[in-house]
């Protein structure tokens, strides 16, 4: 019986370990949410400004592109024209993501600015 009684006070001394671990994380992790001061919406614009702006500016990008492609062919829009050569082809992609990349980069840097400047 007294063997008994150490073996359930061990299992109970070993539960209570266990618990003191997970509030010991669990303390350890509100500390870490406590200290961060980005909101949820400051998070999620940090994330959609620059997504959008990359969007736009590539979409933008490949208007301003198709324009010249019809402008070189003599305002035809034909098929024969739509299809470019590789070295055009290697030319537009580069182009596109140096805009989309630049165009997001300083969106990013406004929108880390902009929710500075907030929390001060």
């Amino acid at each position: 019986m007294d063997m008994a009684k150490q073996e359930l006070g061990n299992q109970a001394d070993q539960l209570v370990s266990a618990f003191s671990r997970i509030d010991e994380k669990v303390s350890q992790m509100r500390s870490s949410v406590e200290s961060d001061p980005e909101t949820l919406m400051d998070k999620a614009l940090k994330f959609a400004l620059p997504s959008i702006a990359g969007l736009v500016a590539g979409k933008l990008f490949q208007a301003f592109w198709g324009s010249l492609v019809r402008k070189r062919n003599g305002g035809m829009d034909t098929e024969e024209s739509d299809q470019e050569s590789a070295t055009a082809g290697l030319l537009f992609a580069v182009l596109s993501a140096a805009v989309t990349t630049l165009a997001s980069g300083l969106i990013e840097r406004g929108s880390q600015a902009l929710i500075d400047r907030r929390h001060k």
